[in-house]
Protein backbone atom coordinates (compact mmCIF):
# COMPACT_ATOMS: atom_id res chain seq x y z
CA UNK A 1 0.00 0.00 0.00
CA UNK A 2 1.19 3.51 -0.73
CA UNK A 3 0.47 7.00 0.51
CA UNK A 4 0.75 10.44 -1.05
CA UNK A 5 2.42 13.19 0.98
CA UNK A 6 2.05 16.78 -0.18
CA UNK A 7 4.02 19.71 1.19
CA UNK A 8 3.40 23.40 0.43
CA UNK A 9 4.81 26.50 2.07
CA UNK A 10 7.54 29.09 2.18
CA UNK A 11 10.86 27.75 0.94
CA UNK A 12 13.53 26.99 3.53
CA UNK A 13 16.62 24.83 3.82
CA UNK A 14 16.03 21.22 4.88
CA UNK A 15 12.34 20.66 4.18
CA UNK A 16 12.93 17.55 2.07
CA UNK A 17 15.44 16.23 4.62
CA UNK A 18 13.02 16.68 7.54
CA UNK A 19 10.09 15.00 5.78
CA UNK A 20 12.39 12.20 4.62
CA UNK A 21 13.64 11.76 8.20
CA UNK A 22 10.07 11.09 9.39
CA UNK A 23 9.69 8.53 6.61
CA UNK A 24 12.94 6.87 7.68
CA UNK A 25 12.01 6.84 11.37
CA UNK A 26 8.64 5.25 10.62
CA UNK A 27 10.05 2.77 8.07
CA UNK A 28 8.16 4.23 5.10
CA UNK A 29 9.98 3.68 1.81
CA UNK A 30 10.09 6.71 -0.50
CA UNK A 31 9.41 5.48 -4.04
CA UNK A 32 9.02 8.79 -5.85
CA UNK A 33 9.38 12.46 -5.08
CA UNK A 34 9.00 15.64 -7.05
CA UNK A 35 9.69 19.09 -5.70
CA UNK A 36 9.75 22.56 -7.09
CA UNK A 37 10.32 26.05 -5.79
CA UNK A 38 7.83 28.42 -7.41
CA UNK A 39 9.13 31.90 -6.68
CA UNK A 40 9.39 31.72 -2.85
CA UNK A 41 7.03 28.74 -2.40
CA UNK A 42 8.22 25.17 -1.87
CA UNK A 43 5.99 22.42 -3.28
CA UNK A 44 6.55 18.68 -3.03
CA UNK A 45 4.65 15.49 -3.75
CA UNK A 46 6.08 12.28 -2.34
CA UNK A 47 4.86 8.71 -2.86
CA UNK A 48 5.79 6.33 -0.04
CA UNK A 49 5.22 2.63 0.55
CA UNK A 50 3.57 2.19 3.94
CA UNK A 51 3.36 -1.61 4.14
CA UNK A 52 6.34 -1.70 6.50
CA UNK A 53 5.38 1.41 8.47
CA UNK A 54 6.06 0.86 12.18
CA UNK A 55 3.28 3.22 13.35
CA UNK A 56 -0.43 3.33 12.46
CA UNK A 57 -1.27 5.42 9.39
CA UNK A 58 -3.09 8.02 11.51
CA UNK A 59 0.03 8.44 13.66
CA UNK A 60 2.19 8.94 10.56
CA UNK A 61 -0.23 11.52 9.22
CA UNK A 62 -0.37 13.34 12.57
CA UNK A 63 3.41 13.33 12.89
CA UNK A 64 3.86 14.85 9.44
CA UNK A 65 1.12 17.43 10.10
CA UNK A 66 2.84 18.42 13.35
CA UNK A 67 6.14 18.73 11.50
CA UNK A 68 4.43 20.99 8.99
CA UNK A 69 2.99 23.19 11.73
CA UNK A 70 6.40 23.53 13.37
CA UNK A 71 7.93 24.60 10.03
CA UNK A 72 5.05 26.81 8.88
CA UNK A 73 4.14 24.37 6.09
CA UNK A 74 1.02 22.53 5.04
CA UNK A 75 1.75 18.78 5.00
CA UNK A 76 -1.05 16.38 4.08
CA UNK A 77 -0.85 12.58 3.97
CA UNK A 78 -3.47 10.35 2.40
CA UNK A 79 -3.81 6.77 1.24
CA UNK A 80 -3.14 6.42 -2.47
CA UNK A 81 -6.60 4.86 -3.00
CA UNK A 82 -8.30 7.93 -1.54
CA UNK A 83 -6.06 10.23 -3.58
CA UNK A 84 -6.95 8.36 -6.79
CA UNK A 85 -10.66 8.41 -5.96
CA UNK A 86 -10.61 12.16 -5.33
CA UNK A 87 -8.93 12.85 -8.68
CA UNK A 88 -10.93 10.45 -10.84
CA UNK A 89 -12.93 12.12 -13.59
Amino acid sequence: MRAVITVVGADAVGILAKVSAVCYETNCNIVDVTQKVLQDYFTMVMIVEIDGCNVPFAALSDRLSELGESLGLSIHTMHEDIFRSMHRI
